[in-house]
């Protein structure tokens, strides 16, 4: 039987969908039901559930969404059964819907609209999400009532932090405000800061931090005593610590959203930054969504997925979604007859199938790793190479037949070999074990609805960007300035993951073990080669498609100079 968002079909159901299924594309008839959930895309999956009840299928319907019809309902039970009302129409209101099974939402409805006919849609349960983001929103409190709040310390512990509830408490109001409205923003971090006049917080969004909201002064002890109440910790650590991680758990409209929260002191105050792990929004397979690759690319990824043993490794600054195509190879990866274990802090994707196991503290890392080997593990992932003990783990773990993925932190691929070296390891362990060596940088893509033509780079731009006088008169595109409201007037519409691959071939090995060629060298043969993907090239292809702006593409990669 089929599982699928958390719905299990019947033998007789799932029959049924995977015909559709096959149809759709013949490759899917070689696929068992257990691996529908992760090498099928859910709005091909929702398309298939819509045909096999004569239901129509839309992916988009938020844009839809009339927020006079939500007031008569509640927000919280439309996220949680997987239904929203869109529009209305002579007496009939659309039902937009994940799954045309369940009675309840014509029960439901029906109770809150008497008169009404009604008419169902099925859509993916991420866009019914949207649509009542869309129209329902947190307002807090106002600058009076801040400033009218009593500074005093606060000990109460709260478990799960419901930031879509209403609360009488001015600070309890502006903690849920500033979450839930990150979380509707699809912001990657919030930053709150302490200046010499001003307390303030920001949101990251699509790589950048965005217009600063600013708080009483005063306010800034009362709001860290919050955070450190959701995380169970003492306030009185406030003072005493320098630096504190720790991390917490909100409810978005009974949504789980992991905050992984960090901050650290400054000469003015605190400077606390929380990442917003929810993973509901972003399409984690390979060749979708963010990680739309090109052919060619995709190839190259999967050929180095099929090397049966050895270190992969995917390199690149934070934020630039190593974790996420990394967690995505895991789903192509991960079998029934595969033991795949990882290894993380924390952990960002849970896929099912996969043992997932969560480090508490840098202490814990080397007698988790020496389980994990003991655990008959097929697939290793080690969340990071950050010093010489995880370095060594990684080779030996390789050297014993384990296919072992982890990230580093370089600003190329060839530079992970030096990096290695740098922690301690000899060149010829790290030649004989190392297997692929990517570089990954998550790019600003525009708004399609808003983008400027141009007709070509003027020469000064030429000349600092290295790019040819073909470039001189051919179309490209900017971000408008304004932007528009459905880009939220910023002019760029998501990021998409572009792709560096220098794969380690025994020829290759042979070569950096014997000193008879350097990382740079062999990035700069296979550039020459012109066969694999690399960051400029896969850039330079997306600006001439339309697809992202010189900006953006200067902002992830040096385009000063090329060995071209």
């Amino acid at each position: 039987m089929i599982e699928f968002d958390g719905i299990r079909f019947n033998e007789v159901v799932s029959q049924q969908l995977m015909a559709c299924l096959t149809e759709f594309d013949s490759a899917n008839r070689n696929l068992t039901h257990d691996q529908v959930p992760n090498r099928v895309p859910r709005p091909v999956f929702m398309a298939a559930v819509a045909e096999v009840n004569g239901l129509p299928f839309i992916p988009k319907v938020a844009e839809f969404c009339e927020a006079a019809l939500l007031e008569n309902c509640d927000p919280a039970v439309l996220t949680r059964e997987g239904f929203t009302p869109l529009c209305q129409n002579n007496g009939t209101i659309l039902i937009a819907l994940a799954n045309p099974w369940s009675q309840l939402p014509d029960e439901y409805m029906a109770l809150r609209f008497p008169e009404a006919k009604f008419d169902k849609v099925v859509t993916v349960s991420s866009e019914i999400s949207r649509a009542i983001e869309r129209v329902s929103g947190a307002s807090g409190p106002n600058r009076s009532e801040l400033e009218q709040i009593e500074v005093e310390d606060d000990d109460d512990k709260i478990k799960d932090f419901d930031v879509t509830a209403d609360y009488e408490e001015p600070i309890a109001r502006l903690a849920a405000t500033i979450l839930s409205t990150a979380t509707k923003l699809r912001a990657s971090d919030i930053h709150f800061k302490v200046e010499k006049d001003v307390f303030y917080y920001c949101f990251r969004v699509d790589g950048d931090l965005g217009e600063k909201v600013e708080i009483p002064m005063k306010l800034k002890d009362r709001i860290d005593a919050f955070f450190l109440s959701l995380m169970k910790l003492p306030t009185e650590i406030r003072n005493t610590h320098p630096g504190i991680s720790g991390r917490f758990t909100i409810s978005y409209f009974h949504r789980p959203i992991d905050i992984r929260f960090e901050r650290h002191r400054t000469y003015r105050g605190y400077h606390t930054t929380m990442r917003l792990l929810d993973k509901s929004h972003i399409n984690v397979t390979l060749g979708k969504g963010s990680l739309a690759f090109d052919e060619e690319t995709l190839f190259e990824l999967y050929r180095v997925m099929a090397v049966p043993a050895g270190i992969i490794v995917m390199s690149g600054p934070t934020g630039s979604g190593k974790s996420t195509t990394l967690n995505a190879m895991l789903r192509e990866l991960n079998r029934p007859e595969v033991n795949i274990l990882t290894l993380e802090n924390p952990v960002e994707d849970e896929i099912p199938g996969v043992t997932h196991c969560d480090l508490k503290s840098p202490s814990e890392f080397k007698p988790m790793i020496s389980s994990f080997m003991r655990s008959d593990p097929d697939i290793i992932l080690m969340g990071e190479v950050r010093d010489l003990e995880s370095a060594e783990l990684a080779v030996e773990a390789a050297v014993t037949g384990h296919k072992v993925l982890t990230t580093i932190h370089t600003p190329r691929a060839s530079q992970i070999i030096e990096r290695f070296e740098q922690l301690g390891i000899e060149r010829w362990k790290i030649a004989q074990t190392l297997k692929a060596a990517c570089a990954q940088r998550l790019l600003k893509v525009l708004c399609p609805h808003c983008k400027q033509k141009l007709d070509g780079i003027d020469e000064k731009k030429r000349r600092i960007f290295n790019l040819g006088d073909e470039w001189a008169d051919r179309v490209v595109y900017e971000a408008n300035k304004e932007g528009c409201p459905e880009c939220r007037h910023s002019g760029y519409s998501g990021r998409s993951a572009i792709l560096e691959i220098i794969p380690i071939t025994p020829k290759t090995s042979d070569e950096l073990s014997k000193g008879a060629l350097t990382p740079y060298e062999l990035e700069v043969r296979v550039q020459e080669e012109g066969k694999l993907p690399n960051l400029r090239k896969s850039g330079l292809k997306a600006l001439a498609e339309g697809r992202t702006d010189l900006a953006a593409l200067s902002k992830v990669i040096d385009m000063t100079y090329t060995d071209e």
